[in-house]
């Protein structure tokens, strides 16, 4: 969210209201100086009903004894306060401005013993571990959940005046990130204005006159297999078939689904491992099925094509979250050999990332995408 949207109201509410409910909640501020207004809040709260309560300024703790709930102020900037303990929800104020590793080492850990819970909220700071956790969280949306606001959303009206008055006072970066809560791009993005982008429409049945092409990447347990359909007279993504946890046979069914939907001129699948018996397969039954073998030369091919296409707006996706999510979390990486290694962040995906490159190389077929196999 946006600065004065109102986080720590929100933070203080949930967290008070938790430990009220039996709770153990740990709310922690990047540093010492930042955790003052938070300690400020909870005191100020639970006044009314201060007598009824443990209050603990040295610790900076309120305990609530009749339901033995706590809620606890920390600082980033101490993990070794927060180590050892066991949380039922921590609520990190300001994430962005908390290191990756206070997070993964010292604070995820005391979620364990309770089966704890987690609320990140912070305004942006480029695209860092949170914007990598917002993103994955996006693409979940089961057992995590993101939520995005500008400081406009808050009904204040004096907040609503210094939000304009900042459209005219800061540069246009900072406004995005501090004010409308954007994760602006620090130039570091392999495929850019994704979002921009994602204005395709769904086609259940194909348009007439127009002509279709698939990209496919296999999976079986811990990644997903999707199919990415494009239709050529448009340059346009216009369905998405992406699931996990099925066997062969039935994911050559769904493909045989779609074949049989929108007549594809040809399927471009990943032929690689578990891919080459299945590409092989679908030749055997007729589909027009090209094999694509993925090496790091291939795989840069067909992914600068991509980003380029977004970056001159040559095509529109639908805007499935989780496919948005995968397409601005991809990564790159320079290896020691000078060459650059694309791929998805360590715990996220790349499936959909994939199977929308081979679909739109096959869209802008040059001979060049690892036909003949």
């Amino acid at each position: 969210m946006g600065r004065r949207w109102g986080k720590t109201l929100m933070a203080g509410s949930v967290g008070l209201a938790c430990a009220n409910d039996g709770a153990a909640v740990a709310w922690i501020a990047p540093t010492y100086k930042n955790s003052r207004p938070l300690w400020r809040f909870a005191e100020r709260m639970t006044a009314p009903v201060a007598q009824a309560l443990r209050i603990n300024r040295a610790e900076r703790q309120i305990v609530f004894p009749a339901t033995d709930g706590l809620l606890a102020i920390y600082s980033a900037d101490s993990p070794d306060s927060i180590r050892g303990e066991a949380f039922d929800l921590v609520i990190l104020d300001e994430a962005a401005r908390i290191s990756q590793e206070t997070w993964q080492d010292a604070i995820q850990p005391t979620l364990a013993d309770r089966a704890g819970r987690a609320m990140l909220i912070s305004t942006p700071k480029g695209r860092n571990w949170f914007w990598q956790e917002f993103l994955r969280a996006q693409a979940d949306g089961k057992e995590r959940t993101a939520f995005t606001a500008p400081t406009s959303a808050n009904p204040n009206p004096n907040i609503r005046v210094a939000f304009e008055r900042a459209r005219e006072l800061v540069p246009e970066r900072t406004y995005r990130q501090e004010w409308l809560a954007e994760f602006v791009e620090d130039g570091g993005g392999v495929l850019r204005r994704v979002r921009e982008c994602a204005t395709a429409q769904e086609q259940i049945h194909p348009a007439e006159g127009h002509t279709y092409v698939f990209g496919v990447d296999w999976a079986r347990d811990n990644d997903y297999t999707v199919i990415s359909v494009g239709d050529c007279a448009l340059h346009q993504q216009v369905a998405l078939d992406r699931f996990s946890g099925i066997g062969y046979e039935l994911q050559l069914g769904r493909l045989r689904a779609l074949y049989d939907r929108f007549k594809p001129l040809s399927i471009v699948a990943e032929y690689n491992s578990m891919g080459g018996p299945l590409v092989e397969r679908l030749q055997g039954e007729g589909l027009p099925v090209q094999g694509f073998l993925t090496t790091n030369a291939s795989k840069a091919q067909i992914i600068e094509g991509l980003a380029l296409a977004f970056e001159k707006g040559e095509i529109t996706i639908l805007p499935d979250e989780t496919q948005i999510a995968e397409l601005q979390a991809y990564e790159q990486e320079r290896l020691p050999s000078s060459l650059i290694r694309y791929g998805a962040p360590e715990g996220m995906h790349d499936d959909t990332v994939i199977a929308l490159a081979l679909m739109y190389s096959e869209l802008n077929y040059s001979g060049s995408f690892g036909r003949g196999i």
